[in-house]
């Protein structure tokens, strides 16, 4: 279904796949699932959206962590900096819809190239948990 996009994939996060409804994100995070890889959080759903992009992503920083809008901003920049140029990681896996949104929980800031393997690791660990759904209880 989203296959012919992988072959001309930009390396750009688009409007149509950044995560803005109030809705979706208030089901995200109700029945969402979620994997970490520390300080990076990422709550995910397959659920249908109106983008024509396989993903929707969101990103956060709490506020009692860094209390500064601008260390806010900058660790949200870094954080959808490293998603964007690793997408093709979830693009390439997906064949149903997905809406995640990605937290920063630790509490002193990182900088880009350890956030970078952390996306890296956390898209990894989400790839592995959506493919094992159907088979959790043959695993153990």
């Amino acid at each position: 279904m989203f296959s012919v996009k992988f072959v001309l994939m930009k390396y750009t996060l688009g409007k149509q796949e950044r995560l803005k409804s109030k809705k979706l994100i208030e089901k995200l995070y109700k029945e969402g699932s979620s994997v970490k890889a520390f300080p990076l959080r990422m709550v995910f759903l397959q659920t249908e959206h109106t983008s024509d992009y396989p993903a929707q992503i969101g990103v956060s920083v709490a506020k009692r962590n860094f209390k500064k809008a601008p260390d806010r901003n900058r660790l949200k920049r870094l954080m959808r900096e490293s998603y964007r140029l690793q997408k093709e990681i979830v693009y390439n896996n997906l064949d149903v819809p997905y809406v995640f949104m990605i937290s920063y929980l630790g509490k002193e800031e990182k900088d880009y190239e350890e956030i970078y393997a952390k996306m890296n690791k956390l898209l990894n660990l989400f790839i592995k948990q959506i493919q094992n759904i159907p088979n959790e209880e043959h695993d153990s």
